[in-house]
């Protein structure tokens, strides 16, 4: 008899809380930049030819280039930063928002950036470009929700 296996995928609530857990092991910011800059290395990156002008995320002091591909009902992203930390940052976001329909990016609320204190402690500027992110990858979520939903 064979088994099959069966993977669930996790809700956008049950990632973020998996972040803040994750969080809550380190006491000081030092340990959560360095862990920001930990996700960094695993973040899938875009490819390469994608790295172009019509890919950067405005509103961000470091280059961003975010990607994003309709399949299956669902958006993937991918991206890339010339800056280790934000490139930590999109990792979470992409964590949370990729392979999800446009109906789930566009109403969910973002929790996890309050509760791990990541807004309040990113310096102004990089704090613009974490809303900067967040804002291009709703509005992708717009674009093929419009483009793809049933009238």
């Amino acid at each position: 008899m064979s088994t099959v296996n069966i993977t669930t995928v996790k809700s956008i609530r049950e990632v973020q809380e998996e972040i803040v857990t994750e969080f809550e092991v380190y006491d000081d910011w030092m340990d959560k930049y360095n862990y920001l800059i930990e996700l960094s290395r695993d973040l899938s990156l875009i490819n390469p030819r994608l790295k172009v002008n019509e890919n950067l995320i405005n509103g961000c002091q470091s280059k961003v280039w975010l990607n994003a591909e309709y399949d299956q009902g669902v958006i993937h992203f991918t991206a890339d930063s010339d800056a280790i930390i934000t490139k930590g940052i999109i990792a979470l976001l992409i964590r949370v928002m990729s392979n999800r329909t446009p109906e789930e990016i566009m109403n969910t609320d973002l929790f996890f950036i309050d509760q791990i204190g990541l807004r309040q402690n990113l310096s102004p500027t990089r704090s613009n470009g974490l809303l900067s992110m967040v804002k291009q990858m709703k509005l992708y979520a717009l674009a093929y929700h419009t483009k793809y939903s049933k009238k």
